[in-house]
């Protein structure tokens, strides 16, 4: 039973999960943490942060985890095919008919009317992550006080990334080495 679950859950993240991966993210949520429990927010931020950094996309290593997680290995490979066989059908069905009708004003018009739902489905993901790493919590109505340590890390790292020009690679290093040691120097004091 657990196996189709996990099979449906990332079925639906992958039919219904447009505009790539960190769109999908809130959908993921609510399903894996508020609705089955499997983890908890401070697991699934984790979860995102490990999904960022290792490579392929997000959406595959979330479903990968989650079904390791749940149902071994087996879960692993049920969670990540529930997650990619919607997109490999439906992105099958739309190239043959957008080679065929790309021209036409109603698919000029769906594209219009797409690209501001995505920017706010990724609006949304971002907004949960950054309310999360310095609040401890993705609700608005369960505010803790603010993390000044992931606060600062977070203003360091975007000010290095768009003034200096670092590898985003280099960057997430050099504030994870820096966050360990504030971290570790805070929690003695």
């Amino acid at each position: 039973m657990v196996y189709l679950e996990l099979f449906l859950i990332f079925a639906q993240v992958g039919l219904f999960g447009f505009g790539g991966g960190y769109a999908c993210i809130p959908l993921i949520q609510s399903k894996v943490v508020d609705q089955y429990h499997w983890l908890s927010m401070g697991e699934f931020g984790d979860l995102i942060s490990i999904s960022q950094m290792t490579p392929g996309p997000i959406v595959i290593n979330t479903a990968t985890f989650v079904g390791t997680r749940i149902g071994g290995p087996w879960g692993a490979v049920v969670a990540t095919l529930g997650s990619v066989l919607p997109s490999i059908i439906i992105v099958s069905v739309i190239a043959y008919f957008y080679k065929k009708y790309k021209h036409t004003s109603f698919v000029n018009d769906t594209m219009v009317i797409i690209h501001p739902v995505v920017a706010g489905l990724i609006g949304s993901a971002a907004f949960s992550l950054l309310m999360l790493s310095v609040f401890g919590s993705s609700s608005i109505l369960s505010l803790d006080f603010p993390d000044f340590i992931a606060m600062s890390l977070s203003a360091v790292g975007f000010i290095v990334l768009r003034k200096f020009k670092l590898s985003p690679i280099t960057v997430m290093l050099l504030t994870g080495a820096a966050g360990l040691a504030l971290y570790y120097v805070f929690s003695i004091i």
